[in-house]
């Protein structure tokens, strides 16, 4: 069985427990997407881990982790995260890298960071990851592919190809320190000796343990409204970050993925600039910023205070809907007990006229939350096991979503731990 868990959000959503919790059951675990630019947050008997680039299985012994041919890779980042991990004694994990994944180098970090300080109030708030010029460079096709490291001869034609035309925009453009090429072509050879065992062909490896039975989970990044495509465009990152995309990024046939989880948080946060309809600010944000997640809603790759709001259910069922979403599972619910009432986005009002449609994001700027206000139920619900069991406020509000939302809702988060979950019919 293949299952994809993704966002049905702007990410952020708590897809980090979610995917630590499905791997249990998990043989392989894969990353198919995007790169260090973003993180997961998961807590467990290790301690707490922000994992940026390494699939979410990093942390059992039995599972074979993925980094797909579709993902950014930064391989000292990669390199380093592992042994972020090993010294804090988790066993070192066992992982793949794909021999089609793509190198993202450090002048791509430059940039996108060059590119940012020149938009200035106008720029797309970027991580300055180097996301967006390594995924130009790779449709652009001067990349370079984990297998060309093997290749000198290939290695160093691509190089002298690069340097001639990162330094015309460095130099003219930006107005910056130009790339050297035998400086860049050791960098890569030391990329080759860093990478080179874990490198084998993942495609050839997943479809044979997909033959065989093996139970995959595709981990996704960020969420679907920060996909290229069908985001906020142009507020969203440079690769897609849909379940359908999970087929291309780990390249395993489409039809092998059977369940799509989607991962819906039970208010609302982003971090970065684009529309953000149920937006809410001052004290009352403070107040949810200061309580959300573990340790407060703050970007477990940049540290940025994220942007808080109350859920808006047009947007998780538009995220739902083009996720292809089987199920949900909806997380930090247990932040929401401090409320005598909670406000639902379940509208918009843009010019005059009330919609229930997610618009194209130039009109999403127009937009004003139409509100259903629910009671709370004023109470810790952390330590609950059975759904039976929560209080009543609390099972009308999760029901009243799942209605909006479109999307059966089967797990609960109701707490950090790797434990504080409601399997919903069980």
């Amino acid at each position: 069985m293949v299952r994809a868990i993704v966002g049905a959000s702007f990410g952020d959503e708590g897809k980090g427990k979610i995917t630590d919790m499905l791997a249990k059951d998990s043989d392989i675990v894969v990353r198919f997407q995007g790169g260090s630019n973003a993180g997961h947050t998961i807590v467990n008997n290790y301690g707490k881990f922000a994992l940026h680039l390494l699939p979410s299985g990093v942390f059992y012994d039995h599972i074979t982790n993925v980094i797909g041919n579709g993902v950014a890779l930064n391989v000292p980042y990669f390199i380093k995260e592992i042994k972020s991990l090993t010294d804090r004694n988790v066993p070192a994990p066992h992982i793949f890298v794909s021999d089609r994944a793509q190198l993202l180098m450090p002048y791509h970090i430059l940039l996108d960071t060059y590119e940012e300080e020149r938009l200035a109030g106008k720029s797309f708030g970027s991580t300055r990851s180097g996301i967006a010029p390594f995924y130009s460079d790779k449709y652009a096709k001067i990349g370079i592919q984990v297998s060309e490291l093997f290749d000198e001869d290939l290695l160093r034609e691509k190089v002298e190809r690069i340097c001639e035309l990162k330094n015309v925009m460095l130099e003219h453009f930006y107005h910056k320190p130009l790339l050297v090429k035998e400086e860049l072509l050791s960098e890569l050879h030391s990329y080759r000796d860093m990478i080179e065992p874990y490198v084998r062909d993942t495609s050839a490896y997943l479809c044979d343990a997909i033959k065989a039975g093996k139970n995959i989970l595709l981990e996704g990044q960020l969420g679907a409204l920060k996909d290229t495509d069908h985001g906020i465009y142009p507020m969203v990152t440079s690769s897609s970050t849909l379940a359908g995309y999970g087929s291309i990024g780990a390249g395993i046939p489409p039809y092998s993925i059977t369940d799509i989880t989607a991962v819906v948080k039970a208010y609302s946060s982003a971090v970065g600039a684009g529309a953000f309809v149920s937006e809410i600010f001052g004290e009352e944000a403070e107040e949810l910023r200061k309580r959300g997640g573990d340790g407060g809603e703050y970007g477990a790759t940049t540290g940025r205070p994220r942007r808080v709001g109350w859920l808006d259910t047009i947007s998780i069922r538009y995220g739902c809907r083009v996720q292809g979403a089987t199920e949900a599972a909806f997380t930090v619910l247990d932040v929401l007990g401090y409320l005598d009432e909670i406000p639902v986005c379940t509208a918009y009002e843009i010019d005059g006229m009330t919609t229930t449609e997610f618009p194209a994001a130039c009109v999403l700027e127009h937009a004003k939350p139409v509100y259903t206000v629910l009671p709370g139920w004023k109470c810790d619900i952390r330590g609950i096991k059975r759904y039976e069991d929560l209080p009543e406020n609390c099972r009308r509000y999760i029901e009243f979503v799942e209605q909006e939302i479109d999307t059966p809702i089967k797990l609960i988060s109701n707490g950090p731990g790797r434990d504080d979950i409601i399997i919903r019919g069980e």
